[in-house]
């Protein structure tokens, strides 16, 4: 048990010391991994409020994904906002079905958003390290041109 604290602690440090970006790829994992742990239930014999609590968790996140769109970014906000509330009704479906195959397209979808995700991630960061690259040859010019100075006056 205490090695799950420790864990739990890890990840509530992870999360509020994430980036924006991270976070979401954070939730899309919760996710997937809330749907797959369904998908398994409804393979067990009594497994049917396991899936449904667990698929009830992963449309918790997906409203928190909703929620939190910002519109002012301009289509793409309100292109996701009509896959969230597809995969919303689809999870519905399958909850109330207790068939797999609607979470299984929502999970294909989460994938395939988490990759789109990790993606601009990569490109930040990369954009970052750049900037901060240029930063510091700025920063070692002007300090060897300051030095050329103190050489040529003195």
């Amino acid at each position: 048990m205490s090695s799950n604290n420790g864990y739990e602690k890890y990840k509530k440090v992870d999360a509020s010391t994430a980036s924006q970006n991270r976070l979401i790829v954070m939730l899309y994992d919760g996710a997937i991994k809330f749907l797959e742990t369904a998908c398994a239930a409804m393979d067990k014999k009594h497994g049917t409020e396991e899936a449904h609590n667990n698929i009830l968790k992963a449309q918790e996140i997906i409203y928190e994904l909703l929620s939190s769109l910002n519109y002012e970014a301009g289509d793409i906000a309100h292109r996701l906002a009509s896959i969230y509330t597809y995969m919303n009704q689809k999870l519905t479906e399958g909850n109330i079905s207790k068939t797999k195959p609607p979470l299984l397209e929502v999970i294909r979808y989460l994938k395939e958003l988490k990759t789109a995700w990790e993606g601009v991630e990569e490109q930040m960061a990369k954009a970052n390290s750049e900037s901060k690259a240029s930063s510091n040859n700025n920063k070692d010019n002007s300090s060897s041109n300051s030095d050329s100075k103190l050489n040529i006056t003195g």
